[in-house]
């Protein structure tokens, strides 16, 4: 651009010359020259302090590394490369036979514990019945050895109860003792079985339940839909492709439909006037003779080249000579979106920034860049 404004001067100043017939000498040329440093130095100096301009300008996007949750072989690829397609269509389809299996296991182990919780019902009740039995014969076991030991406590030498009766009445106390507290057990084992829960569902109900679901929702992930309204570009994948969550290897990258931003990067040295609203226009390779018009959407706030991430490695000095350039980003007209949407994203051209001040020297940066976009018209691949 600082070429346009040099060659702009000296056509003027040959017109100049030519229309008054002012000659060619010692004091006319060099004032010429001089005149002209000054005045596009200057010139120079306030647009890019005041209206800065870059050649770095790119249209950004985002893709979407389509990676399937899970690991099978690729039956069917239903997208079509460079064909919008509408969030929630299917991409491509895994073999879900495995999964399907997995899924009629699972359930079939759900039913058999779902069988099972009235099983732990009816073992509880027959554990509460065996110690209302065992506490029974346990109350008449004991009353029976009450009434030996008190009779041959009473009858003395002449008592109707041996030595030898009384001590089988207390050894069949102490079984039927015995036998209460093993009753007591089982109901105590039965009753844990049957009342562990969560949220009243049966322990290993619920947990196969869980099981359930996660072999569902690898079933369903076995068809691949899109995340959102898009496009699929540059598509290799084919019918008997293994499609594997890791490694990351992607199936396809998906393009969403979203509003695009185009970054400019700016000197440093520009970022003393500029700020989030002012007026900009881009110009773009792809569209010669168009300007675009549209205002600073955000100047991102961190630079890579001064990032630094914890690694155990020491940092180059090297990386001090990397001056850098700030990032602006563009958010462009509505009016500008159905042409800019027609071109390939990621479209390369210029950018300028038109700040508050000195305002009447933006006209000839705007002019210098409609220049700079009719220059667009010429190209060559160099052959």
């Amino acid at each position: 651009m600082d070429l346009l404004l040099i060659l702009t001067y000296t056509a003027f100043c040959v017109a100049i010359f030519k229309i008054f017939n002012i000659p060619l000498t010692k004091w006319t040329v060099p004032t010429a020259i001089l005149g002209g440093i000054a005045l596009i130095g200057t010139l120079l100096l306030l647009m890019n302090y005041n209206h800065p301009y870059t050649k770095y300008s790119r249209e950004y996007f985002v893709s979407v590394p389509i990676t399937p949750a899970v690991k099978g072989i690729v039956t069917q690829v239903n997208v079509r490369p460079n064909v919008p397609v509408k969030k929630g269509e299917v991409l491509f389809r895994i073999d879900p036979i495995p999964f399907e299996a997995v899924v009629q296991q699972r359930l079939a182990a759900l039913k058999e514990a779902e069988q099972q919780v009235p099983q732990l019902s009816a073992a509880l009740d027959i554990a509460t019945a065996a110690v209302n039995q065992a506490t029974a014969d346990k109350d008449r076991t004991e009353s029976a050895y009450r009434r030996f030991e008190q009779g041959r406590k009473k009858g003395g030498k002449n008592s109707p109860f041996t030595e030898l009766e009384l001590d089988n009445k207390r050894q069949l106390f102490f079984a039927s003792q015995a036998r209460l507290e093993a009753a007591k057990a089982d109901e105590i084992r039965a009753r844990l079985a049957f009342e562990s829960n969560i949220d009243g569902v049966n322990t290993k109900v619920a947990g196969l339940q869980a099981q359930l679901q996660e072999a569902q929702y690898n079933l369903a992930r076995t068809v691949v839909r899109a995340p959102a309204d898009g496009v699929v570009t540059q598509m290799a994948l084919r019918e008997g492709a293994m499609a594997v969550p890791l490694p990351l290897r992607p199936a396809m990258s998906f393009i969403p439909d979203e509003e695009r931003y185009f970054a400019g990067a700016f000197w440093q040295n520009s970022l003393l006037r500029l700020k989030q609203g002012d007026e900009a226009e881009v110009i773009l390779d792809a569209a010669p003779g168009r300007v675009f018009k549209g205002k600073v959407a955000a100047i991102l706030p961190a630079m890579a080249e001064g990032e630094i991430q914890f690694g155990g490695n020491l940092q180059s000095s090297n990386r001090l000579f990397q001056r850098g350039r700030a990032l602006v980003l563009i958010d462009l007209e509505d009016n500008d979106e159905e042409i800019i949407k027609r071109l390939p994203a990621g479209v390369a051209g210029q950018a300028a920034v038109y700040t508050e001040h000195f305002s009447h020297v933006s006209i000839i940066r705007k002019v210098l860049l409609r220049m700079q976009s009719w220059l667009n018209y010429l190209f060559a691949e160099g052959h």
